[in-house]
């Protein structure tokens, strides 16, 4: 089913939650907000330690944090409509195209392994190891955005 997805949609599937990962602009008692220009963006927000990669403890960290963010009404699962609540749509759209449609549930038919409805934790978290794995080309257990943009380009390369 994969190899027929469009290459937005690949990137969708490894860098989604990666992109559509909230800024973290807002400022508590340790550390005030910094200008935006200033903000780790993508995958390197990520990178907690900013030692200028993700590794895998880091990358689950963010990973739990984003369901638990997605997850409105904080019942463990996510439905097709909080997954995609903060999706923003092509234009000044407020609704998602056809093909953004598609996508979407196609992605959430993938992420939704036992085909009940919902994404719980586990189903998120192991689309989120095999996007890392995928990303981590050189198996070193760490990736960042050079890393992660090959990744992409060779995976459309291969279809």
């Amino acid at each position: 089913m994969l190899k027929f997805l469009s290459l937005s949609a690949v990137a969708v599937l490894i860098a989604g939650p990666v992109l559509a990962a909230p800024d973290d602009t807002v400022a508590t008692p340790e550390k005030p907000a910094r200008a935006s220009s200033a903000v780790p963006r993508g995958l390197m927000r990520y990178d907690t330690n900013k030692d200028g990669a993700v590794d895998r403890a880091e990358w689950k960290a963010a990973q739990e944090a984003r369901f638990k963010q997605l997850d409105a009404n904080g019942d463990g699962k996510l439905t097709q409509d909080e997954l995609f609540a903060r999706t923003p749509a092509i234009g000044n759209s407020v609704l998602p195209t056809d093909r953004q449609a598609q996508q979407q549930s196609t992605y959430f038919q993938l992420l939704d392994a036992d085909k009940d409805g919902v994404v719980t934790l586990a189903e998120f978290m192991a689309q989120a190891d095999r996007n890392f794995a995928r990303c981590d080309l050189n198996k070193d257990g760490r990736i960042d955005t050079a890393e992660c943009r090959q990744a992409l380009q060779r995976r459309s390369t291969q279809r």
